[in-house]
């Protein structure tokens, strides 16, 4: 009997040692909600080529923002945003849509043209990262 009692005191003493650990511990971090806007259809363009054959790229674009409304504002400036992006890829020679450190480069520009232009729309940056999902050249 009294084995059985030291066991339930050891067990009681368990449950109220977690539970003033619960009790004293840090509230969570503010959870981040990401979420992705892609830009559909695909953006196709052409760019500055060297040769007689005109060139072009097909890239899939997606801007990731912190919260839904972000979201909702991103879809509502789309086409401005859009022709941005087409603009800065019909700016670029040929070799700096061909090397892989031009693709980089070329998204870095289009994330900061991006982010100006929304920023000069809503009054603040809303895009966190742009991301190209495709990348295709002739």
């Amino acid at each position: 009997m009294k084995k059985c009692l030291s066991v339930c005191l050891i067990l009681l003493g368990f449950i109220f040692n977690s539970y003033a650990a619960d009790k004293t511990a840090t509230p969570p971090a503010a959870k981040v909600e990401y979420a992705y806007y892609g830009f559909e259809p695909e953006i196709v363009t052409n760019y500055i080529s060297n040769r007689k054959k005109l060139g072009f790229v097909k890239i899939g674009v997606e801007v990731m923002v912190k919260t839904t409304d972000d979201l909702l504002l991103i879809e509502r400036h789309d086409p401005l945003l859009r022709a941005a992006i087409i603009e800065v890829l019909g700016n670029q020679p040929e070799e700096k849509v061909k090397s892989l450190a031009g693709r980089e480069e070329i998204r870095r520009e289009c994330f900061e043209r991006l982010n100006n232009l929304i920023a000069q729309e809503v009054g603040r940056s809303l895009i966190v990262n742009l991301l190209f999902t495709s990348y295709l050249y002739d």
